[in-house]
């Protein structure tokens, strides 16, 4: 049984750090996965946080082709969707996630991780997030309503023993922007159609527009992932940091497909007050297979 990286399903941590890699031009994949399981493979519960290393699909596959998944590809291509709307394709090759109770641990951490990386590949981007109000988004809203039980996030979140890539999971991540002086022009009410929900306990609409972003990105409908988005920015340009695992690539992709109005020409009315500024999909593989070159 091939064991997960822990740090996916590892909830209750404050503060935040995703770091995006480029590999350095000529260099041997190989030695890019080598240095970011070792860095993540030096790491001990002493530390009080959780390190979760990622790599663009067709770069796991070519290191370990009989440990990817086969149908899993990179973000190389927008989202090009209705009415103009497009979401950006920013894929890079490898993907750090550092998650704490206090910032100064994934401040030191961060700074581990761009040394432990820096023969191997340059830091390309480079986020903070940080909780607000609990376990709202900048928008006001509840965050990961529909997010499993933990009894079954496991399931939703990670490959099955017996198929290739098992223990591992796939990760979109985005980087929305909020346009916050739209946003709150809005009153509650308006809001609550926007999203789907009630603002004050989330509970789900019963006549929610078909362009909410609940409708858009049903669960029932497109399949189950675990997000565990988080607020990043400052007062004068901030967001959400969006991080959901799949078992597969199949539900992201819808769910990005169908915010963007190509299933059926319908737009999740949320794309008119945040945009999304990059795009990529990362294969996390399981620790078992990390620790063959940490």
């Amino acid at each position: 049984m091939n064991v997960p990286q822990s740090g996916i399903l590892a909830l209750g941590t404050p503060a935040h750090a995703y770091l995006e890699f480029d590999a350095v031009e000529g260099i041997d994949r190989v030695e890019l996965v080598a240095a970011a399981a070792s860095f993540a493979g030096a790491q001990t519960t002493g530390t009080g946080a959780n390190v979760v290393v990622g790599f663009r699909p067709e770069l796991w596959r070519h290191v370990m082709p009989d440990d990817a998944p086969e149908d899993v590809t990179g973000y190389v291509r927008a989202v090009a969707g209705v009415e103009g709307f497009s979401m950006p394709a920013t894929q890079h090759d490898a993907f750090v996630w550092i998650a704490s109770g206090a910032y100064d641990a994934v401040f030191d951490l961060s700074s581990s991780a761009i040394a432990a990386l820096a023969n191997a590949a340059s830091l390309a981007d480079e986020t903070v997030g940080w909780p607000y109000r609990h376990n709202r988004d900048l928008t006001g809203f509840i965050d990961g309503s529909e997010n499993p039980p933990l009894i079954e996030a496991a399931s939703a979140a990670l490959i099955p023993d017996g198929q290739p890539g098992a223990g591992g999971s796939v990760l979109l991540l985005q980087k929305w922007i909020h346009e916050t002086a739209k946003w709150v022009s809005l009153s509650d009410a308006e809001q609550a159609k926007v999203i789907g929900r009630n603002k004050s306990d989330s509970v789900e609409l019963e006549d929610k527009p078909e362009d909410s972003h609940v409708a858009r990105t049903d669960q029932d409908t497109f399949g189950h992932i675990v997000r565990r988005n988080m607020p990043f920015g400052d007062a004068s340009m901030h967001g959400t940091m969006f991080v959901g695992f799949c078992a597969t690539q199949r539900p992201l992709a819808a769910m990005l497909d169908s915010m963007a109005g190509r299933a059926n020409g319908v737009r999740d009315a949320l794309t008119r007050f945040s945009r999304p500024m990059t795009g990529a999909y990362y294969f996390v593989p399981a620790l078992t297979s990390l620790r063959r070159f940490g």
